[in-house]
């Protein structure tokens, strides 16, 4: 038997998929197109075992079929653990003989990568600390910092801008510093953001977001 921990895909000829285990201990799923440095990701309902798909994944790239094969597919195989496979070539094939009893391989404590994109890397190389674990609480202690002193900040908290707009300025503001690519528009972050806080069991930016909502009220109250 071949013990792999990915699979290849019918419904997506050039893709493969393999099973993780997020921060939270939940079970999710990844798909990684030949043609596409986006990835497909997934969590896995606990209830009725169907795959809910992460609310930035495009559709046409990653259709929900193709996780529900996947989540057949990889059923009884080993989570992966740090690191990502290479997609595979259109002529290669995987080989499985799946046994019903394989037993799930250790799960690393590092935060999973599974972002074939320089950016992310990036991001992951600037809040990663020397443990290899991704660092929420330095992530937001360097943003919360610039929130105080950046003026455009206090101008949007005088002006009473909403918490989500002032949210995506820092956050816009501090992934383009920290990637290098200043051209990345809001919808490019806020897809880097939302896989960040794919794997945060609480939230990646809930200080971040208590702190606006205290320099909004202290604003409003001044």
């Amino acid at each position: 038997m071949i013990r792999t921990n990915s699979v290849s895909l019918t419904t997506l000829p050039s893709a493969i998929a393999y099973r993780r285990k997020g921060a939270s201990g939940d079970s999710a799923l990844v798909i990684l197109r030949a043609d596409a440095t986006q990835p497909g990701i997934a969590t896995i309902s606990k209830t009725s075992g169907k795959p809910i798909v992460a609310a930035h994944i495009p559709a046409d790239l990653y259709p929900e079929e193709a996780f529900e094969e996947a989540i057949e597919l990889t059923a009884g195989l080993p989570y992966r653990k740090q690191g990502k496979p290479a997609a595979p070539k259109a002529s290669e094939d995987v080989e499985l003989d799946v046994a019903e009893d394989v037993e799930e391989e250790p799960v690393a404590e590092e935060v999973v990568v599974v972002v074939d994109s320089d950016e992310y890397q990036r991001l992951l190389d600037t809040y990663t600390t020397k443990e290899g674990k991704l660092s929420y609480d330095l992530m937001n202690k360097e943003m919360i910092q610039f929130a105080h002193k950046s003026e455009m900040v206090a101008r949007m908290v005088a002006a009473g801008d909403p918490e989500e707009a002032i949210l995506t300025y820092i956050v816009g503001t501090k992934f383009r510093n920290a990637t290098g690519n200043h051209e990345l528009d809001d919808e490019q972050v806020a897809a880097l953001a939302a896989l960040i806080d794919e794997v945060s069991p609480r939230g990646a930016f809930r200080e971040l977001k208590r702190r606006i909502r205290a320099m909004l009220g202290e604003a409003k109250h001044a």
